[in-house]
């Protein structure tokens, strides 16, 4: 006898970060070194006073209750001094502020809000899979919108408003962006809340990389009206390395989230209290955290252009975030095939930008989430497979 899985699966596969580990794993397994470039996982721990607030509020006996489905009012308030300070963008923390158990989180609570069967949701291609993969749960057709470089990563809007939007219920943006790096600025987001208020769409941009390796923090938010018809995801899981915390929030118009509780709250609880205490502190954090954190991530780009330069790649050396996107040699049919042979040969995992989509084909992305010597190792194994790199028509450059 076979149980077998809803439909609603029959479009969503396993995420590809998911499959790639247990391959790695499997491999380490077997006694081979493989060195992970390739997961957006910070390797840095929180502010020192954030961990201790942790450990000591964890230690009361009164904290380990279920707590309030909208998160304690210590985390709104938090969040939304912290939009205030960095953004520009004053928000009600007692209604337009919801903590989340992440921003992943808040995606799919989104999409099962407000997408049906009937509704188009567009995603971006390149984009995060997630965006896809949540909408179609929902019972949403999805229809990708092209970035490439040429427009530097940001839709065409002029195009999109030649094709037929009337089912269209949700746009999902994400910028800074991932995986490219690029990120937009006011006048563009001024068109994009424009755009969204002409086809009653809902515009929900994803922007947790806002603090690496960026000085310009922006939020769709602070265009006049935007509240109207924008939703935005924030996480502390890279701006303060709190990934395996589990803390994020969606800002926007009263009523909008009052609609995603109604979902919420019948899928999930609250963070526990000492967790969500302990972001409200990190959320406080001075210019030089985030300084300190930058500095940092400077350096392992250094590097990481380093590896890219041995491998005959074209980037961007001042994108935003914590990855390098590059486009591949033209000898490459798609980045597939270019980090499986360094996987294969080198022992370096970097992921394919295919897994974002069709538009990421020709293009490889490098997390910056490794210590130096580790990206240093990578660079020592690539010099060091120079003849069977060779066989495959990639040319070390003389030097390196």
């Amino acid at each position: 006898m076979i149980i077998k899985p809803a439909k609603r699966l029959d479009n969503v596969q396993e995420f590809y970060f998911s499959k790639k580990l247990k391959e790695i794993a499997a491999m380490r397994s077997q006694g081979i070194d493989v060195l992970n470039l390739g997961i957006g996982s910070p390797d840095l721990p929180p502010a020192p006073e954030v961990s201790k607030l942790l450990c000591e509020q964890s230690c009361l006996p009164d904290v380990h209750a279920y707590q309030p489905y909208l998160g304690i009012p210590e985390l709104r308030a938090a969040f939304a001094a912290w939009y205030s300070r960095y953004f520009g963008v004053k928000l009600d923390p007692a209604n337009e502020v919801l903590p989340l158990i992440g921003s992943k989180e808040g995606i799919i609570h989104i999409a099962m809000t407000f997408l049906e069967a009937g509704d188009v949701a567009l995603v971006p291609n390149p984009g995060y899979p997630t965006y896809r993969a949540a909408s179609e749960l929902a019972g949403a057709e999805v229809v990708d919108f092209p970035l490439s470089a040429e427009n530097n990563w940001l839709p065409d809007l002029e195009a999109l408003e030649k094709t037929d939007l009337r089912r269209v219920k949700v746009m999902w943006v994400d910028y800074p962006n991932m995986p490219t790096g690029a990120h937009a600025n006011l006048a563009f987001f001024e068109k994009l809340i424009a755009f969204g208020k002409r086809h009653n769409m809902l515009i929900v941009n994803d922007n947790p990389y806002s603090f690496i390796l960026n000085d310009d923090h922006l939020s769709l938010l602070s265009v006049p009206g935007a509240m109207d018809v924008a939703l935005e995801l924030n996480s502390l899981s890279k701006s303060h390395n709190l990934a395996g915390w589990r803390v994020g929030m969606l800002a926007g118009r009263a009523d909008y989230l009052g609609h995603v509780v109604r979902f919420k709250s019948n899928v999930d609880s609250g963070m526990f209290k000492p967790v969500q205490l302990s972001a409200a502190l990190a959320l406080a954090a001075s210019q030089s955290w985030y300084d300190a954190l930058n500095a940092t991530y400077r350096q392992r780009r250094k590097l990481a252009c380093q590896l890219l330069d041995l491998l005959g790649c074209g980037y961007d050396p001042a994108a935003t975030g914590m990855f390098v996107w590059a486009r591949v040699p033209n000898q490459y049919q798609s980045g597939y095939e270019l980090t499986d042979l360094l996987l294969n040969e080198a022992h370096v995992f970097i992921t394919p930008g295919g897994i974002f989509g069709s538009n990421g084909d020709g293009y490889v992305r490098i997390s910056l989430c490794s210590k130096e010597e580790v990206f240093e190792t990578a660079i020592s194994r690539v010099k060091s497979e120079v003849t069977s790199f060779s066989k495959h028509g990639l040319s070390i450059p003389a030097g390196a």
